[in-house]
């Protein structure tokens, strides 16, 4: 039951927090993305939407420059300067945004180029962030050669202008400016061309890009969500399966207790019941040493209810109080245990013996206290008087990285029958040598401090305890 105890007690589960915070962040960073790759695209859009009216102008503007070359109406060189404006617009709006960043010429610059004012921002943002991303560059270089091309259809209307004004235009300068501004308008429609390609090719990269981000975060989200539940479906799991072991524990520990509530009031009474006789007939008996004999069995019935009680104290001690580690002397725990456990009749007849390779320890100082004191008070009760000499030796020493203590004896020893039943709660051979508490104490204050105790014995020939206990790396 212990066993089941402390392994979900050690058994640890993934924190949900974080996997709480990684839906928080997904989610987050999924809204960013999104956000931005929107602006992004709605700006791309709005680069399309602005290079129809840079071509459109442009091609407006070189069709009144022709028809103003042969015609020679004012209104054809107003109408074409009206239309250039357009592309001329732009370019001023680039070459500001290159120079200056953003400000209120390149808004207007735009405008002019018949941009919708609700675009300019994103015209603006895309450029001043992006300029330097690999497909936008591209586009505002065949941008820039469009400008160029521009400037150059603007220096050939020029001098159509002053020609037409002065009139020395001649059939070959009109032929010559009709070929100039066919080859430039056939530049301009490949640069126009080449620019709305890559703006697409770029929209078509973020498109997959997002496609591609937002499967992504959205699995790593369903994930976490699925991992969260899981876990939460464990736990709870684990906590119906800690109640249940719990509810086991509280049933054994209510049996143990009404148990112990039964033995120990009939325990404790009978010392009281045996006094209460021997004083009766005390009183009625004059001689001197029969009245001693009866003293003497009232000692012992006061002896072995003072035994009792101490034992009840050990237990509720063990049972109650937290596990303390400390420095502990084993040496003084042997010599104090011996000390006063010397009123047990035959203690003064037996010999003991120390051999400790250790002495000082990190432990529970009570409970090995109570560990100690019960093995030696044993050893004493059940020594064999027959044998000449009686002895109990204590040993201490290192094995397999744990502490060990040993009290040996050569006392009547255990039976075999037995051997499984000692440690159980009031299991005694004999009641008139103890509560058959003690050994039950025993296990359970090793058990606290996470240590095992074994048992050797044969019998007639002896008994010997040996307790293995911890380092304190591992109470």
């Amino acid at each position: 039951m212990m066993s089941k105890n402390l392994f979900l007690k050690n058994f640890r589960l993934p924190n949900v927090f974080a996997l709480l915070i990684i839906v928080f962040i997904s989610c987050a960073l999924l809204i960013c993305i999104n956000f931005f790759t929107i602006k992004i695209l709605s700006a791309n859009r709005a680069y399309v939407n602005g290079e129809s009216h840079y071509s459109k102008g442009q091609k407006d503007a070189s069709r009144h420059l022709i028809t103003y070359l042969y015609t020679k109406e004012p209104n054809q060189w107003k109408l074409y300067t009206e239309e250039l404006k357009v592309p001329q617009g732009d370019g001023i709006a680039r070459r500001t945004l290159l120079a200056a960043g953003d400000n209120q010429v390149v808004r207007q610059g735009f405008t002019t180029g018949r941009n919708h004012k609700d675009d300019l921002d994103d015209l603006v943002w895309l450029f001043v962030n992006f300029k330097n991303i690999s497909f936008l560059a591209k586009a505002i270089h065949e941008w820039e050669q469009g400008d160029n091309l521009i400037d150059e259809l603007s220096v050939i209307a020029t001098q159509i202008n002053y020609k037409i004004e002065h009139d020395i235009l001649t059939a070959a300068d009109q032929q010559k400016y009709l070929s100039q501004i066919s080859d430039i308008s056939d530049k301009l429609t490949i640069n126009e061309r080449n620019f709305s390609n890559t703006l697409g090719e770029g929209t078509r990269k973020i498109k997959s890009l997002l496609i591609i981000t937002n499967i992504v975060f959205i699995l790593i989200i369903i994930l976490s969500v699925c991992s969260y539940y899981s876990i939460m479906v464990r736990r709870l799991l684990a906590s119906k399966k800690e109640t249940e072991i719990k509810n086991e524990d509280l049933i054994v520990v209510n049996r143990e207790l009404d148990r112990f509530v039964y033995s120990a009031s009939h325990d404790l009474r009978s010392p009281i019941t045996s006094l209460k006789g021997l004083i009766e007939i005390t009183q009625l008996e004059d001689d001197i040493d029969q009245i001693k004999d009866y003293l003497h069995l009232m000692h012992q019935s006061l002896a072995k209810q003072d035994q009792f009680i101490n034992d009840i104290i050990d237990y509720s001690k063990n049972k109650r109080k937290q596990v303390i580690v400390e420095p502990v002397s084993l040496k003084e725990l042997f010599d104090e245990a011996i000390a006063q456990l010397m009123h047990i009749e035959n203690a003064n007849k037996i010999t003991f013996t120390q051999e400790l390779q250790v002495d000082h320890i990190q432990s529970d100082g009570l409970r090995l206290k109570i560990i100690i004191s019960n093995l030696i008070s044993n050893a004493i009760k059940y020594a064999d008087n027959s044998k000449e000499e009686m002895f109990i030796a204590i040993k201490t020493y290192i094995a397999d990285g744990c502490h060990k203590i040993e009290i040996a004896d050569n006392g009547i020893g255990i039976n075999d029958e037995f051997k499984d039943f000692i440690f159980e709660m009031y299991f005694g051979t004999d009641k008139n040598k103890g509560s058959g508490l003690g050994l039950y104490i025993v296990k359970e204050a090793i058990e606290h401090i996470k240590g095992n105790i074994s048992v050797c014995s044969e019998s007639t020939i002896g008994t010997k305890f040996t307790v293995t206990i911890p380092n304190s790396n591992g109470i």
